[in-house]
């Protein structure tokens, strides 16, 4: 399988404008091929229901996206995410989004304003708060968005971007996590596995200790 391990040439200019992660506050990443973790750990959604990524899960396949409101990033590719995770829900996918960010630190990214988000963008799929940020450690995510896909047998088989090009839809030609979510669908190997996760840095809630 073809692994793009290289930054993006349209988004490299644009990649130190990304906010910075704090050392040490996300573990390591996904490895392709590792299974979900934290499937049944609650997370509530913009309508007030608690689910799991077990509960979320899909016949053929989970999509995990991690995003939030405020990142311009995330707003860049909101209406493609919500066109691939709606198209995904409906051919056996389990789609969910999550957000992991402190709205103290960004207050846009509060609960009202995702349920806001979810209207705006018609989500069909639940937008979950990760009330600790511990869901976004567990799979070492450190971006918004970020995606996680993994296949009917719940090992994970994408992981990256949406495409090649957050500024401009129509100049894309390379539909990475859309094409993932074709292959999977139709239960053929995914082409590229991993491609570099360009966005703000996650602001992760602070631990707290006793």
């Amino acid at each position: 399988m073809h692994v793009v391990r290289s930054s993006i040439s349209r988004l490299a200019v644009l990649a130190g404008l990304a906010v910075a992660l704090t050392a040490g506050q996300a573990r390591a990443q996904l490895a392709i091929g590792d299974a979900m973790p934290m499937k049944d750990v609650k997370l509530v959604g913009v309508d007030g229901r608690s689910v799991t990524l077990a509960s979320v899960a899909g016949k053929k396949g989970t999509l995990v996206v991690f995003t939030c409101n405020h990142c311009p990033w995330a707003q860049a590719w909101q209406t493609r995410v919500a066109s691939i995770g709606n198209g995904a829900s409906a051919k056996g996918i389990g789609v969910v989004a999550i957000n992991s960010n402190d709205p103290v630190a960004y207050p846009e990214d509060d609960y009202s304003g995702m349920q806001a988000r979810s209207k705006m963008l018609g989500l069909k799929f639940p937008y979950v708060v990760d009330a600790t940020s511990d869901m976004a450690r567990a799979f070492g995510a450190t971006r918004t968005p970020e995606a996680f896909l993994f296949d009917a047998s719940g090992k994970l088989v994408y992981h990256g971007t949406v495409d090649d090009n957050a500024r401009d839809q129509s100049a894309v030609t390379q539909h990475w996590l859309q094409d993932a979510v074709d292959a999977v669908i139709a239960g053929k190997d995914v082409a590229t596995t991993e491609t570099k996760a360009f966005g703000c840095g996650i602001k992760f809630r602070d631990k707290k200790t006793s």
